[in-house]
């Protein structure tokens, strides 16, 4: 410990007083903020607030300090928004209290890839705040047979690194609510993903060509896969997760393109799952293809009346085309499933129907307990290999 007699010479008072100034501007440095009213922002949910959204962002993205971009209470009407880096600073916090709207007419944004899209960032947070895709329009179109645009995502993040998105309602999404595209290290908290079970394409969280990434303490009610994992994803983290309804958390669908990425080490525990059409699925194309599953997690883990609790397939062929008569190049291995307990709504809990030309290999089932009305479930598999400990229920087939 110094010598409280030191701080009497007079170099160790100029000293103080620098680390005392130094700690003040980095107090006003954090306190950069850019409120999107006073650039014009209206929150009557009628006005596009485009612009303002976009001046906010060109401001805070030039400051050389942390910025905040802060969204007050109300409704506001964005058409579509690209916020691009890279910035000055790599500490930019959207601090939303309101709510962010989407056009009401589906046309209006159906045929941009995304509503909100960030691509070439560093140091993102999203904090709190709703995001209403009004989404229920081009649902209703899509299930009528019309031509309709095919839907934007409501967030999208691509190329990007040390992203947060923490305490965020994402409402009616027209396609996919969240994507991560080739980012690195990603952190998403306290997310709330709302849709009606029957709206098509309303993935939750996409992550696909990413690193790193964590979703944690979140909850997804959907249309289509909870969490879905692309290609080219390592190192996922999901944990204490509510999906329900949806179809449940899925590696893929693999093998689309001959040439592709694997997805390995990838951990889902304290899982909930309600009513779902599946609970943790692997899926791949039935086709060639240079793409893999490896070093997979599934632990602490409850089905609710699911479908499909536990499933590998591997002849995904929608609509027959381009695969049948083929078999699936993606090799499937090392995939343990561990404490999962519940209820399946279809006799067979659990099913492995891997390829014939590379089979499921060091598959574990360890303390598995799925019933179906009250009786013991049934297991199917075919191409799988692998091991069982403890209490197994429905009995193994591998």
């Amino acid at each position: 410990m110094a010598n409280p007699k030191s701080l009497s010479h007079p170099a160790a008072v100029v000293l103080a007083l620098m680390m005392m100034a130094a700690s003040i501007t980095s107090v006003d440095a954090a306190a950069a903020t850019f409120s999107v009213s006073s650039l014009g922002a209206k929150a009557d949910g009628r006005t596009d607030s485009t612009q303002a959204f976009l001046s906010a962002w060109a401001k805070a993205c030039a400051s050389l300090n942390p910025a905040v971009i802060y969204v007050p209470a109300g409704r506001f009407l964005l058409r579509n928004a690209v916020f691009s880096g890279p910035c000055k600073n790599n500490a930019i916090t959207f601090r939303i209290a309101g709510t962010l709207v989407a056009p009401s007419d589906y046309r209006v944004i159906g045929n941009a890839d995304n509503w909100l899209f960030f691509q070439h960032v560093n140091g993102v947070t999203i904090s709190g705040g709703v995001l209403d895709g009004k989404g229920t329009g081009l649902w209703g179109c899509k299930s009528s047979d019309q031509s309709c645009p095919s839907g934007a995502t409501t967030l999208g993040f691509s190329n990007s690194n040390n992203i947060v998105v923490s305490g965020l309602v994402s409402l009616n999404s027209q396609m996919f609510h969240i994507v991560i595209n080739g980012c690195h290290n990603v952190k998403m908290q306290g997310v709330k993903v709302i849709a009606a079970g029957n709206s098509p394409n309303t993935d939750g969280i996409h992550v696909q060509l990413s690193s790193d990434v964590t979703i944690l303490n979140s909850k997804i009610s959907t249309g289509d896969d909870c969490v879905s994992i692309g290609p080219g994803t390592t190192n996922l983290w999901i944990e204490n997760v509510a999906c329900g309804p949806g179809h449940g958390i899925s590696i893929g669908s693999l093998g689309k393109d001959q040439q592709e990425a694997g997805v390995q080490n990838v951990t889902v525990k304290t899982v909930t799952f309600t009513g779902t059409q599946n609970g943790v699925r692997i899926k791949s194309w039935g086709r060639p293809s240079t793409g893999f599953a490896r070093n997979i997690l599934f632990q602490h883990i409850v089905m609710t009346n699911v479908q499909n609790p536990i499933v590998i397939d591997q002849h995904y062929c929608p609509n027959n085309k381009g695969c049948p008569g083929q078999v699936s190049g993606v090799k499937v291995s090392d995939v343990t499933y561990q404490d999962i307990h519940g209820t399946s709504a279809t006799e067979v809990a659990v099913k492995f129907d891997c390829s014939s030309k590379y089979p499921c290999n060091r598959i574990r089932l360890q303390d598995v307990k799925l019933t179906y009305k009250n009786q013991a479930a049934e297991a199917s598999c075919s191409h799988a290999g692998g091991t069982t400990a403890g209490t197994v229920q429905p009995t193994s087939c591998l």
